[in-house]
């Protein structure tokens, strides 16, 4: 008899190794877009209220459904307008790159003063005139936002601290545009507009310290194997002497820092009460600020911080065209 190839594809993907708790509760951006050419902030932090099913004609050519409508589902994320505290300039450096000087607005808002305190003895105009007179050594100029979560009423104060990079190619416009903005709020639809294609980031659902059934997907043992029915066969041979890290192992699951590719804008809206479910959002209640109606679903639970960057991959999609747009109220609970 012939040797029966066996096909037994790995339980749980390596890309993502390790599989260790974030350290922060929003997720942090490793990469900016380069290709957007307008003057604005390329991220906002926004929260995760739920989601629903929208329903309206189809506008992509080639599908199926092509002219016909549809339904699909859609997040909701409240983003209320952010405040810009501070402005940054970077210098380039052989390390990376540094920080040249940073100006703060003259008065913070008072839940800053949760998050951080800043020194009295800091003269911020002079450090905005240093920025200005060496802004031919300046390499990028990013701004810090505040998210004001008192306005979402999620029953936090402390405000989420983003630092931001600017849109657009010269650098003085972008400093204009920063010392502008220093000390009023930013609004989401400052950052996009409806149709474009964004990057969502976020903190997965923590799941805590799971065994590998759960954590990997491996197959359980039959009933009667020794010792344990929900663990692999075997961690490894006698040589070489240790456990591989492939090797599907108990540990921490969910509470990881994703990032989805791609989610488009299908609208920006000021009136919460307008995609508002009766009743409310379960575990997040009703939208009180502006919010931003994403394609897809986006990372975390109910409440938490998502962080909505341009896209860096970018596609040719066409924005979506509705003669009508619905929302089917059995849904999104």
């Amino acid at each position: 008899m012939g040797h029966r190839k066996v096909h037994a594809p790995r339980r749980g993907s390596l890309a993502y190794l390790p599989r260790s708790r974030a350290s922060r509760w929003v997720g942090r951006v490793r990469y900016w877009p380069t290709g957007v050419k307008e003057t604005k902030p390329l991220a906002f932090i926004g929260y995760k209220a739920g989601m629903r099913t929208a329903v309206g004609l189809d506008n992509r050519e080639g599908s199926l459904t092509f002219g016909k409508e549809i339904s699909f589902p859609i997040t909701i994320v409240e983003t209320p307008p952010m405040v810009a505290v501070a402005l940054r300039a970077y210098v380039k450096t052989p390390k990376g790159l540094q920080t040249l000087a940073e100006s703060w607005m003259e008065k913070p808002p008072k839940d800053m003063m949760r998050l951080l305190t800043l020194p009295e003895s800091i003269n911020h105009a002079e450090k905005l005139a240093k920025i200005e007179s060496s802004i031919g050594k300046v390499s990028e100029i990013r701004l810090l936002l505040a998210s004001q979560p008192r306005i979402a009423r999620l029953g936090r104060k402390t405000p989420e601290l983003l630092e931001v990079k600017l849109g657009g190619v010269a650098l003085k416009e972008q400093f204009e545009y920063a010392r502008n903005q220093l000390g009023k709020e930013v609004k989401v639809s400052d950052a996009f507009k409806e149709g474009d294609w964004l990057d969502v980031i976020a903190i997965t659902k923590g799941k805590g310290i799971q065994g590998p059934v759960k954590r990997f997907g491996i197959r359980r043992k039959f009933h009667k194997a020794r010792k344990t029915v929900r663990a692999v066969g075997s961690i490894g041979g006698w040589h070489p002497h240790y456990v591989m890290y492939s090797v599907p192992r108990a540990g921490q699951t969910g509470f990881h820092q994703r990032t989805e590719y791609n989610k488009q804008v299908v609208k920006i809206g000021q009136e919460g009460k307008d995609v508002t479910p009766k009743g409310g959002f379960i575990r997040y209640g009703e939208i009180k600020a502006e919010y931003v109606m994403l394609s897809g679903t986006v990372p975390g639970p109910a409440r938490r911080a998502i962080t909505l960057r341009h896209g860096a991959r970018g596609t040719d999609a066409p924005p979506p065209k509705f003669d009508h747009l619905g929302l089917e109220s059995a849904q999104g609970r």
